[in-house]
């Protein structure tokens, strides 16, 4: 099952276990599963001296993890393979207090403040692309905090439970038996959603102030940029942001990152990870910004853990979000069939059928750019009318791949599980209901600046992006903003990489030069 190169592979990620660990299965003799379970997992095992297996006669099929002959609070109802073998693989060094993903200090002490008993169910596939950061994220709260079971269900080997509950979605997540969360997530929203219906003895402590040269506001490719080049430079950084990566989490494909012909979203933020550690700075993750103010010039920031941020330059990289359609289905196929970016995603849609959803300018640009790539594209347009210019107008009249539904509402958008199958419309003159087959969904109905929280300091347009000059400064001494949440034109990774550089030099060009605070 296991190659030989993978198998070292898995016996270097173990050589540093301090602790004994056990695979205790479970299985009924007749599951036809049985065979497959029972050489995985014995395969990983001979993987290290530090690993061995139990068999047990069982009802169905489950496998939980033993560290040090006690039970876990973890439990595997899968076989797991695909994308959640490294789940398994994390599984064991998280338990070990090993691993890249472990929180800070302060998320650690909000997890283990969790209230409970919590029983807690990941219904997955394993050729869900998002499924693993869920089964991860839970994971880690599980080991922990006692309070919290974590049993990981296979939907394709549990079909009676996915039926019971009439599941059509992964990854779906349920807690105590109600409903807790849809589609793709992180830890801290899921922590957040935890807090929120089981209560908490979390307790900020009065918040000190912790001083540094520069903080930067989100962890994308424009933050991470900015980061770097101000380490670079001696500089006391901090970075603050919900997640590392930003929207590169949301993407499956990259292929115009230059001198990279090939790449995804998820390696791509484990190469920003590790730059990042390449260089003396604070990484404050699963936060947010709660408030920024000027204090006699100084940047104040206080996020969501209740830590209170003092520095003369702040560099705002908080990205944007993709304007959402919010019907069900669009959240749970991110990165399976739909799309927001025809420039970054397009050619994976070579030879199939893709909707775009949107008839302004960006969608009908993002419907030519397909036009030489897919077999059948239809821009919905919900106004009766395209709103785009006329010369694009023009341009897809004459494509002969492409048509125009106007008046259409989107109702669903809908999938096998692990892809999309189709799309609902409704038409909004005569009330119908219509079903689209297709494999792809562009939704350009555009994008959302992350600028709310900074309206009250810094100056922006119309769209909600911040203005910014040539050089990134705002109409604030001392605050800078790079990338998507700017008014800088083409929202793409590489722009945004070359933005925060550029903001991090400019800072630096000002604090030489004492422009930092100045009025």
């Amino acid at each position: 099952m296991l190659d030989q190169a993978f198998k070292d592979q898995i016996r270097s990620i173990f050589e540093g276990l301090k602790s004994s660990f056990t695979f205790k299965m479970d299985v009924n003799p007749s599951h036809p599963n049985r065979s497959e379970l029972i050489e995985l997992l014995q395969e990983v095992a001979s993987c290290s001296d530090k690993i061995d297996c139990q068999i047990s006669d069982g009802e169905s099929l489950s496998f939980s993890i033993l560290k040090d002959g006690v039970a876990s609070s973890i439990v595997f109802r899968a076989v797991p393979t695909g994308h959640e073998f490294s789940s398994l693989l994390l599984a064991i060094l998280n338990m070990d207090g090993l691993g890249k993903n472990i929180p800070d200090e302060l998320v650690i002490k909000r997890i283990q403040a969790l209230k409970g008993p919590v029983h807690i169910q990941s219904f997955i596939s394993l050729t869900c692309t998002n499924c693993p950061d869920i089964v991860q994220a839970i994971n880690v709260m599980a080991i922990l905090n006692s309070n919290i079971k974590h049993e990981i269900i296979d939907g394709g080997i549990n079909k009676s439970d996915i039926e019971k509950l009439n599941i059509q979605a992964v990854p779906t997540v349920y807690a105590n038996g109600g409903l807790l969360h849809v589609g793709r997530s992180d830890l801290g929203e899921l922590l957040s959603k935890l807090e929120e219906k089981f209560g908490t003895d979390y307790e900020p402590a009065s918040a000190e102030v912790k001083n540094f040269d520069v903080i930067v506001v989100g962890g994308g490719p424009a933050g991470v940029s900015a980061a770097i080049y101000s380490a670079r430079k001696g500089l006391k950084v901090v970075v603050v942001s919900d997640h590392i990566g930003g929207q590169l989490n949301e993407t499956l494909g990259i292929e115009n990152m230059i001198s990279i012909p090939k790449t995804t979203g998820t390696r791509l933020v484990a190469d920003l990870r590790l730059h990042l550690k390449e260089y003396p700075m604070e990484i404050l993750e699963n936060r947010k910004i709660e408030q920024v103010e000027l204090v006699e010039g100084l940047k104040q920031v206080r996020t969501s853990m209740g830590e209170l941020l003092m520095a003369p330059a702040l560099i705002i990289a908080s990205g944007a979000s993709w304007r959402r359609l919010n019907v069900p289905g669009e959240s749970d196929y991110i990165g399976s069939g739909v799309a927001f970016c025809a420039h970054c995603d397009g050619p994976f849609y070579k030879n199939k059928r893709v909707a775009v959803v949107g008839g302004g300018n960006s969608g009908l640009e993002a419907a030519i750019d397909l036009s030489g790539l897919a077999t059948e594209i239809t821009v919905l347009e919900f106004m009766h009318e395209l709103k785009g210019d006329q010369v694009l107008q023009d341009k897809i009249k004459s494509l002969s791949n492409v048509s125009v539904i106007t008046g259409a509402e989107t109702m669903s958008i809908d999938g096998d599980g692990s892809k999309v199958t189709s799309i609902q419309l409704k038409d909004r003159n005569s009330g119908l209901i219509k079903k689209v087959e297709l494999d792809g969904v562009f939704v350009q109905i555009g994008l959302v600046p992350n600028s709310q929280i900074f309206k009250n300091m810094v100056e922006l347009n119309k769209y909600g992006e911040i203005l910014i000059d040539a050089h990134c400064r705002t109409n604030v001494p001392g605050v800078y903003a790079a990338g998507d949440v700017t008014n800088v034109p083409y929202k793409q990774i590489i722009i945004a990489m070359g933005e925060g550089s550029k903001a991090a030099l400019t800072a630096f060009e000002d604090k030489i030069k004492d422009k930092l605070l100045a009025n």
